[in-house]
């Protein structure tokens, strides 16, 4: 198995996972033009995916999907409701109904090899979703745009190699910001994003003999910074867990470059 995240922010998100005969993307929500490059600088050819996984509608995680459906043909796969925010905002048709497919909360899909897992969460779409991973017995769960985790959520990471994980904000810059109240209110939310330190209690819970790699992903631009969010995350572990060195490799998704090929 192998990862890479192309963009992870509030601006931008899409993540590679695959391996040597199958490719696919979590999310395309930067330019075409920023996916073929971050695909090709880690030997990946556009034209060689097998599909994109788009965990919900907003525009930062579908902005690059017309036109990688338009020039290569990439099939889509979402739940219903978010096929259904895609087909709204395609307002020039590029993308084909025939490269749509819907998937099912807990109901698997396999694209070659990698068996991908959808499972629900708590977020301010139609209807979310993250996903899992899984080849080889190897397993790489990812969860973002999540208000809040719960037992559900944990039991689907659990297990993983690899994860990537929502550390979107540091509470204070949010709450000292410049954003308006109810925009406060909705990151703050169970429908929101996680913090920087629930980020850390999450993943006090996901650490174990197998976790290798975790990424902190889709931080905000205005309330995080990657310094901030790696201390925070790293701080929080060390004190639920009475540790003073991490048992995995600790990593922040880039928001406008690729972050290294992480390869099991």
């Amino acid at each position: 198995m192998r990862v890479c995240s192309i963009a992870s922010g509030s601006s931008g998100n899409c993540i590679y996972v695959g391996d040597e005969k199958n490719h696919i993307l979590i999310d395309a929500g930067i330019s075409r033009k920023r996916i073929v490059e971050g695909l090709n600088q880690i030997g990946v050819a556009p034209e060689k995916l097998d599909a994109i996984f788009v965990t919900h509608e907003h525009s930062d995680h579908i902005q690059g999907i017309g036109m990688m459906v338009k020039m290569f043909g990439t099939p889509v796969f979402a739940t219903g409701g978010t096929l259904d925010g895609i087909c709204l905002k395609d307002t020039k048709g590029m993308i084909s109904k025939e490269k749509l497919y819907q998937v099912y909360s807990d109901e698997s899909v396999w694209i070659g090899n990698l068996k991908v897992t959808p499972f629900r969460m708590s977020h301010d779409a139609a209807e979310p979703v993250c996903y899992s991973v899984e080849s080889a017995g190897q397993k790489v769960g990812m969860a973002t745009d999540l208000g809040m985790f719960d037992e559900y959520i944990v039991e689907h990471l659990a297990g993983s190699d690899i994860l990537l994980l929502e550390a979107n904000h540091d509470i204070s810059m949010l709450e000292a910001g410049k954003y308006p109240y109810h925009l406060k209110c909705r990151i703050l939310s169970s429908r929101g994003h996680l913090s920087n330190e629930a980020s850390g209690r999450l993943l006090c819970r996901l650490s174990g003999n197998r976790l290798r790699y975790a990424f902190l992903a889709h931080l905000s631009k205005e309330n995080n910074y990657p310094q901030l969010a790696y201390e925070a995350v790293k701080c929080q572990i060390w004190e639920e867990m009475g540790i003073n060195k991490l048992p995995f490799e600790l990593m922040v998704a880039e928001r406008d470059k690729p972050s290294q090929m992480v390869v099991l």
